[in-house]
């Protein structure tokens, strides 16, 4: 008898891995938010987690689905978004790290990924991480194809408080190689408001944990931007499309001077 076909990761009525919203805008900007869902996939069941980890930050960067579509629409930009939570496989770390699928999270166990098989980290990769960096990568090759120099943004959101520690920051930008002149003009413009705290590499810095901008800025030289907002400010989809209506004024002045 031939052994049972096992069931894929990724059936008919999952989410696909990656979500492009306003396809074909006209602005350079390219927004991506890396953790903007939540989804596990059917395959899955539960995942051993209960749903409200799920709506923890452990499972996502809560806020940034309304922050980017918000931005996408001030803008005129598209948004490229992870559907799935960065607990089945995290689309900002490097796929063969073991930090990419965590057995536990911020003291919550992940009983659906202990002990993983490789053949099954290897089913994640090829189903959830890869497709979402494909459409990036593709979304940036067209638009150098035609002259254009692409701006990428990569959104994410951060708690106000981890091991104790409070946060103070509303929001960071985080930086380390490639072309960080973006990044430079808009802590300049950022640091104008007096109402505004802003980390520099805060509350995390860019270091060898972050895959995503690495991958796509620094090879090619592509001006980036890596924003960690604050999740208490981005409680419902009108807070965040407030604060989206302020960072783009934000970002244009910092395009301005470039």
């Amino acid at each position: 008898m031939s052994p049972q076909r096992r069931q894929p990761l990724l059936g008919e009525s999952d989410l696909p891995p990656a979500v492009v919203i306003r396809e074909g805008a006209r602005a350079e900007v390219l927004l991506i938010g890396d953790h903007a869902g939540n989804a596990i996939p059917s395959s899955l069941g539960g995942f051993g987690v209960a749903a409200i980890d799920l709506a923890r930050h452990i499972a996502w960067d809560i806020g940034v689905r309304a922050l980017g579509e918000a931005l996408s629409a001030e803008l005129d930009a598209t948004f490229i978004c992870q559907s799935f939570s960065r607990l089945v496989i995290d689309c900002n770390r490097d796929p063969s790290s073991a930090g990419s699928i965590l057995e536990s999270s911020d003291g919550t166990a992940l009983p659906g990924n202990v002990g993983l098989r490789p053949d099954a980290r290897e089913e994640r990769r090829l189903a959830i991480h890869e497709p979402y960096h494909q459409a990036i990568a593709g979304e940036l090759q067209r638009r150098r194809a035609t002259g254009a120099r692409p701006v990428l943004v990569a959104l994410h959101s951060f708690t106000p408080a981890l091991d104790g520690a409070q946060r103070p920051w509303q929001l960071g930008l985080l930086h380390d190689e490639g072309d960080t002149t973006l990044t430079r003009a808009l802590l300049g413009r950022l640091r104008q408001e007096p109402q505004l705290c802003v980390g520099d590499n805060e509350p995390y810095r860019m270091d060898g944990t972050d895959y995503t901008i690495p991958r796509h800025a620094y090879p090619a030289g592509v001006r980036y931007l890596e924003v960690e907002f604050r999740q208490d400010l981005l409680p419902d989809r009108e807070r965040a499309r407030q604060w989206a209506l302020r960072f783009a004024g934000w970002l244009r002045d910092a395009m301005a001077l470039l």
